[in-house]
């Protein structure tokens, strides 16, 4: 039988050296086959993580540590404390696909010449039913919404997709793993987004140490999220991606811009 060729395999491979960090997943080159554990296991010896087979991969990307489903899997909430040993390049493709799903696909073809990216107004535009609302959100509008919620703290994938006003992802603020188009959570997010833009605005009539206290109070949310509110529920007023946006909205009333992001 013919030996079917991986050119996006192959050219990972070749990426790897002795070690690579695929988001919060470490690959070591050993003498036969490869040693991945999440980054933050790095270090810690075999016998002190649990060894799982590369079946085992796909259970272990599905839900938190605490038991939570994980609906995006390039979030930075994978669980540790395991360590899965590839016995060869197709045993490595197997589990990396099941830890980030297409990683390796997208990766090897955000490398070509001209990327098969899908812009946000391209994206949106193509939609239909309940998801056709999309498009009416402006330029800042969109980018407010995608800053929110393709924030590092929610994502890990490089954005390459943009919208005006709007720059793609900084390979140093993310990962190597590229997004190519808008997700289904950034689509769903979106919507919820257009549905609370058109809500009857309340008169707040705050000071700005007020706007002040919302922002810092907001901040502690993000940092202490509510354990039961799922990711992806956007109906939940304390959603972390619901209180970035509100973040968002607020930094150029307080003159914040970009500080969300490096605190």
């Amino acid at each position: 039988m013919a030996v079917i060729e991986n050119p996006a395999l192959n050219r990972f491979v070749a990426a790897i050296g002795t070690s690579l960090t695929l988001a919060q997943v470490m690959v070591r080159r050993m003498e036969r086959g490869y040693d991945l554990r999440h980054v933050a296991d790095d270090g810690r010896s075999p016998e002190a993580l649990k060894l799982a087979n590369v079946g085992e991969a796909r259970s272990l990307a599905q839900f938190t540590a605490a038991g939570a489903f994980r609906p995006l899997k390039s979030a930075p909430n994978l669980q540790t404390g395991w360590r899965i040993v590839a016995s060869d390049d197709k045993e490595l493709d197997a589990v990396l696909n099941q830890l980030y799903p297409g990683a390796i696909a997208d990766w090897y073809a955000a490398q070509q010449a001209n990327p098969p990216v899908t812009h946000f107004r391209e994206f949106t535009q193509r939609q239909s039913g309940m998801y056709r609302i999309t498009t009416k959100l402006d330029d800042a509008q969109a980018a407010q919404v995608t800053r929110a919620c393709c924030a590092s703290q929610f994502c890990l994938k490089q954005r390459l997709w943009t919208v005006d006003q709007l720059a793609p992802d900084s390979p140093a603020d993310k990962s190597m793993i590229p997004c190519l188009e808008p997700c289904a959570i950034l689509l769903e997010f979106s919507r919820t987004a257009m549905r609370i833009e058109q809500q009857e605005r309340v008169p707040l009539g705050i000071a700005t140490g007020e706007a002040a206290t919302i922002h810092a109070a907001l901040k502690a949310a993000l940092f202490h999220p509510e354990p039961d509110v799922r990711e992806a529920d956007f109906s939940e007023p304390q959603n972390p991606r619901r209180l970035q946006l509100v973040l968002e909205k607020l930094q150029p009333v307080l003159g914040l811009a970009g500080d969300t992001e490096s605190d």
